[in-house]
């Protein structure tokens, strides 16, 4: 079932139209710069902030540079789904790349890092509309129900991390689709409001201290003695340290990460405010959802409970809000036809960043600290991983983690632009239209 017409939608995110949000953190001016600081930040979303915190905390002198503005790129344009994000391979396949013992215990990480950003959220008093209200995860097709409960079997046997078996036939007091053939709970996965958790962080950073400029891209880093220069447009600063958190936006200014990181465009829609029966008719429970096509596909209600919110892939290059909104419109009325004749409101996009090896990466490389590589699930790793890095920069013990342990490998003649992603994504939407 298609789309009968396309609305109207205002290109930008939902998250961005929340009135609370009114009141914008405001970074500094570029006249305050200092000639010197102790660490600088290149990036300002959830990676770099977290960063910062963590270094201003220690009593640091911190400055952050943003190309755009704070939080433009993925840490304000994700879907908001909050779970421990273990590995797309799954156990079995990265137990066959590294190791079972290694592969558990960066299993037993996720979930610390899972714990340690809710505790974060609730200790800090950020205002993110959290709800660990769990998330239903269908199978797509009939093969793909028991594949979903090996997976959770197996989890089971490293980590406490619960989960339900859904038959088909109980699947609809979870969602409201004859799309999936049963399916998982995991009921202490959440959902929270992206750009008010980095508006929170930002106020936090900026408590501690931190200096944070927008429109201020860095051209380049170099190191002199034991001292970084960093040169940004209009000036330059030293440094005692510098952390790379562009993650997806890698320039090529940061050649050697820009060839390690794989940026693909990940789109959202959000409906016109529907009547709660209809909201509830899609998720009965309110939880989060999605289901095991290989073109992954994301939804959830809004905070308030009065839209539905659907992410995938986005298709062609750029930003093209026409292309992706009718393929996400289109892909969210096959899975729920009771969404025919809801009007599209936003429609926006913005680049997650896989890796080749498909875990997130944390260390030091060209003598300059960086984590990145999320895989789709910035909203936990970005927040963790950003503490973890500034913990190595200080040399706490507590900034080891089992991620430190993998190579950040790139493949050869590859740049960091993906010539290779339209025959893949066309390739797997060939594959899921057919079940396989």
């Amino acid at each position: 079932m298609l789309a009968k017409n396309i609305s109207t939608y205002t290109n930008m995110p939902f998250w961005l139209a929340d009135t609370s949000l009114a009141s914008k953190i405001h970074a500094n001016a570029r006249f305050e710069i200092p000639q010197k600081a102790d660490a600088v930040i290149v990036g300002g979303g959830f990676t770099g902030i977290s960063a910062a915190i963590t270094l201003a905390r220690a009593g640091l002198k911190v400055v952050l540079l943003e190309a755009g503005h704070l939080g433009e790129g993925a840490s304000c344009r994700n879907g908001g789904l909050l779970g421990p994000s273990f590995s797309k391979l799954g156990v079995d396949g990265l137990e066959r790349q590294y190791g079972r013992d290694n592969v558990h215990e960066t299993i037993r990480e996720s979930l610390v890092a899972f714990n340690w950003l809710v505790d974060f959220i609730k200790e800090e008093q950020i205002d993110c509309d959290l709800s660990l209200c769990g998330r239903f995860r269908g199978a797509s097709h009939p093969s793909h129900y028991a594949g979903l409960i090996e997976q959770a079997e197996e989890l089971a046997k490293v980590v406490d991390f619960p989960a339900i078996a859904v038959s088909r036939q109980d699947q609809f007091e979870e969602v409201g689709s004859n799309a999936y053939y049963g399916g998982v709970i995991y009921p202490t996965d959440g959902t929270l409001q992206p750009a008010k958790l980095h508006r929170g962080l930002c106020q936090i950073a900026q408590q501690a201290g931190v200096l944070m400029l927008e429109h201020t891209k860095v051209r380049d880093v170099s190191k002199q003695n034991a001292m970084y220069k960093v040169q940004y447009d209009g000036g330059v600063i030293d440094a005692d340290q510098v952390i790379i958190a562009t993650n997806g936006y890698t320039g090529g200014e940061f050649d050697k990460f820009k060839r390690r990181i794989i940026p693909i465009r990940s789109a959202m829609i959000a409906t016109e405010e529907l009547p709660e029966s209809v909201i509830r008719s899609v998720s009965p429970k309110l939880r989060a959802h999605g289901g095991t096509e290989r073109l992954v596909a994301y939804y959830r209600p809004s905070p308030d409970g009065k839209r539905i919110l659907f992410g995938g892939r986005a298709f062609g290059r750029g930003d093209q809000p026409q292309l992706y909104s009718k393929y996400l419109q289109d892909f969210m009325i096959r899975t729920f036809p009771q969404l025919e004749e809801a009007k599209i409101d936003y429609a926006w996009s913005g680049y997650v960043a896989y890796t080749f090896d498909h875990v997130p990466h944390i260390g030091k490389m060209d003598d300059m600290h960086y984590a990145m590589g999320y895989c789709g699930s910035g909203v936990g790793r970005a927040n963790y991983f950003g503490r973890k890095i500034a913990q190595q920069v200080l040399n706490q013990v507590e900034g080891k983690t089992s991620f430190d342990q993998f190579p950040f490998n790139t493949r050869p003649l590859y740049t960091g632009k993906p010539w290779f992603l339209p025959m893949i994504m066309k390739w797997h939407d060939f594959a899921d239209r057919r079940g396989w």
